[in-house]
């Protein structure tokens, strides 16, 4: 059996750059908050634009959050960008099914209406998930979700 003076140091701990899996203690609550708002704004722009504007609308909030914070708050910076990557993401997708909609003259609705459906839920859960996660300190990244802005 070892003394504590015979067993070894423990490795120096350095800053890690990997994102956080668990909640974050160095990001202050202002932040936190802020990078929840990142994410949450894209419901409000969601209910505020309704229909085929729905999808730009998305986007307007978390861009005009991460105009606004990138340089104050490295958290709001980071969560920021990914909120707006994502509901870019979505905006294309559902471009994509649009445009196929009225490239088939209508026949496309048969595949268009359940992946506006699907693609619509998706977007819901992700986006509460990563309001919580950013609330809790945590860098959340979307699973599914084209990095447009690094």
């Amino acid at each position: 059996m070892n003394t504590p003076s015979e067993q070894e140091p423990a490795a120096p701990q350095g800053p890690s750059t990997a994102p956080q899996d668990g909640p974050a203690t160095e990001h202050d609550p202002g932040a936190r908050q802020w990078a929840m708002f990142a994410h949450l704004s894209a419901l409000l722009g969601a209910l505020v634009t309704t229909g085929w504007a729905g999808s730009v609308g998305c986007f307007i909030g978390p861009l005009v959050i991460w105009l606004a914070k990138k340089d104050d708050m490295p958290f709001v910076d980071d969560q920021g960008k990914e909120a707006l990557n994502f509901n870019i993401t979505v905006a294309i997708a559902f471009l994509v099914l649009t445009l196929f909609w009225i490239g088939t003259f209508g026949i496309g609705l048969i595949v268009a209406i359940p992946g506006y459906i699907i693609i619509g839920l998706y977007w819901l859960v992700m986006t509460i998930v990563a309001s919580i996660k950013a609330n809790e300190g945590v860098s959340y990244r979307y699973p599914i979700c084209l990095r447009l802005i690094p």
